[in-house]
């Protein structure tokens, strides 16, 4: 516990620094200070803070999710060629190979993972500060970067009539259960699975290649549809309010980021990709964002019109 505690402080000191800070600001604007909305806001700057500077990871996660399902092809051929060998030698040389095509197409089987994983400290260190925050009250103390009046002001600090500090199950288990902080949780778990489940059916049914449904991507992006939804909404009964009004939010966020790549920057070969085909063309624009085995068959083919041409010119200057 001592070893947890020693990873997440630094990481709570940031996050209770972040929601000061937008807290601070919201107030010289003229909000109420122990307002619930005043940190409910907080907690939503706080996530647009986190996934900002998120956004370089999520392109390389973009990049190498290309790559998995580029190279699903190759893998077939792999699986095939190693079918029914179960000695020691073989899986060491099918593990090595599988290896080598994770370095040619710059990517690996858990790139898709990488920006939760990242997120997850601070989600770790949200919790923390928040459960922490009616002890901390009660004892006249700070958490983190928060002061002793602004642990009071969060304590007392409701949206609709819920504590932001409440959560669903210690309360149920103190016996002080109210109705807000049953219908409010209710409401924000639900959301959060919807927001979880839709974006990872909109990466299945849109933005995948017809190779990469048959392959093991697919079963992996399966198991992510609905392991995930429901991890988060068994643990959602333990999230104090402001924990989970973090946790929808980059969820929205997260289900708003996939819809613009898969508007503007769809996978070749997906659905997703022939309707981007289909705008362009409708607006008379060049079908752009081929595949790179589309662009390489295209520039090989430019140069013979050209010799054809030039060959009646050649011609006409020997007979003069």
């Amino acid at each position: 516990m001592d070893f947890l505690q020693t990873i997440l402080t630094p990481f709570e000191w940031l996050v209770s620094m972040i929601m000061v800070l937008f807290h601070d600001g919201l107030t010289y604007i003229g909000l109420p200070a122990a307002s619930g909305v005043t940190w409910t806001l907080s907690i939503i700057g706080l996530v647009l803070v986190i996934r900002g500077a998120l956004i370089p990871v999520f392109v390389k996660q973009i990049k190498a999710q290309r790559g998995m399902q580029a190279l699903q092809p190759d893998m077939k051929k792999l699986q095939a060629k190693y079918k029914g060998k179960t000695d020691q030698l073989s899986r060491q040389a099918m593990a090595q190979e599988q290896m080598g095509l994770y370095k040619e197409h710059g990517t690996n089987p858990f790139s898709a993972c990488l920006p939760m994983l990242i997120q997850m400290p601070f989600f770790f260190s949200l919790f923390r500060v928040l459960s922490g925050v009616a002890k901390a009250n009660a004892s006249g103390k700070g958490i983190g970067a928060m002061s002793p009046d602004q642990v009071a002001q969060f304590d007392h600090a409701t949206i609709f009539g819920a504590p932001l500090s409440a959560a669903f199950l210690p309360q149920l288990q103190g016996g002080d259960l109210s109705v807000a902080v049953v219908v409010l949780s209710l409401i924000m778990i639900i959301a959060m699975i919807a927001s979880q489940f839709i974006t990872q059916k909109q990466i299945m049914s849109k933005n995948m290649s017809e190779e990469a449904m048959q392959g093991p991507f697919m079963k992996q992006q399966k198991m992510m549809l609905y392991v995930l939804p429901l991890v988060f909404g068994i643990g959602g009964v333990n999230f104090p309010i402001g924990v989970l009004i973090y946790w929808t939010t980059t969820n929205i966020w997260t289900m708003g980021q996939q819809f613009f790549v898969i508007r503007r920057m769809p996978t070749p070969g997906s659905p997703a990709y022939k309707e981007y085909q289909k705008r362009r063309e409708a607006k008379g624009l060049p079908l752009l964002g081929a595949s790179k085995k589309a662009v390489v068959a295209e520039v090989e083919e430019l140069p013979a019109p050209k010799l054809q041409r030039n060959q009646p010119q050649r011609k006409n200057r020997k007979k003069k």
